[in-house]
């Protein structure tokens, strides 16, 4: 059995189906485990849904901020943007099991010492928090109360952690860190204002990952998200965003059960992509 780690698809079932094919990817025997963002700017999002929905326990996923996003707008919580290509999942006929599908995914998962998220953990949040936080989204996720919960969702504070947050600001805090942080100040507050590589981040501006207190450091974080980030090797992470909407690769991340305890012995495996969007837009 193989375990294999998927970056964002966004819609792009066609690079998704050459990937798994390069993998040699069975349902039977593996499982995939992606990083989110599975819908959205792409062509093909109803596609993705279905095959993914179809590999069964096979297939687990995190939710990313477009899926969010696609849950907000079938629940007329949200408006549709223009770059929004998820049209075909709402007019889909098994529309209602395809969403009741993605309510059901997750939001973190811990896989031996690698924690799956779509773009960060907050550096007060020990693994096993940020779980148990996952957990907290996750219930309002599948409950009756999801109609509330995405009514409060979108915001950018509170935007640094404390233990007594309760309510909407609560949720909201820990969706934006699993769904959209990409920086933070040096005690810890996300900064949603800058989107690009680090090489060219305002002063004060520090990836995630890098910030010298996060209580993760003895965890693998893999995550997603960030296109531009081009993330030299490391230990402690790795990000499986490598721009397959933008004519980049769609990578995925092979982990032997032997060596969830290393990412350093993973391997990692791409495709090329044709862009289905201009990286210049």
């Amino acid at each position: 059995m193989a375990l294999y780690l998927i970056g964002d698809v966004q819609g792009c079932d066609d690079a998704l189906e050459r990937l798994l094919q390069h993998i040699d990817f069975s349902p039977s025997r593996d499982k995939l485990y992606m990083l989110g963002d599975m819908v959205n700017r792409g062509p093909q999002n109803l596609q993705v849904l279905r095959r993914l929905m179809e590999f069964g326990s096979s297939a687990q996923c995190v939710l990313g901020n477009h899926d969010l996003h696609l849950l907000a707008v079938s629940l007329g919580a949200r408006k549709s943007n223009d770059s929004d290509t998820i049209q075909d999942v709402l007019n889909a006929p098994e529309r209602d099991a395809l969403l009741h599908w993605l309510r059901h995914q997750h939001m973190a998962l811990h896989i031996g010492n690698v924690l799956l998220v779509h773009a960060g953990v907050l550096p007060q949040w020990t693994a096993e928090k940020t779980m148990a936080l996952a957990g907290e989204v996750e219930s309002l996720l599948r409950s009756d109360a999801l109609g509330d919960f995405i009514a409060h969702m979108y915001g950018g504070m509170p935007n640094q952690w404390d233990d007594a947050l309760t309510g909407h600001d609560r949720i909201r805090i820990i969706v934006n860190a699993f769904t959209r942080m990409r920086y933070c100040n040096a005690q810890g507050a996300m900064d949603f204002s800058y989107k690009k590589s680090p090489e060219n981040a305002p002063v004060g501006q520090i990836p995630w990952f890098d910030l010298p207190n996060r209580l993760t450091q003895q965890t693998v974080v893999a995550f997603g998200h960030w296109s531009t980030l081009q993330l030299a090797p490391r230990a402690d992470v790795v990000c499986l965003d490598d721009g397959c909407l933008w004519g980049g690769c769609l990578s995925a991340l092979r982990l032997e059960d032997a060596n969830l305890r290393d990412a350093r012995l993973a391997q990692r495996l791409k495709i090329q992509c044709s862009p289905a969007l201009d990286p210049l837009k």
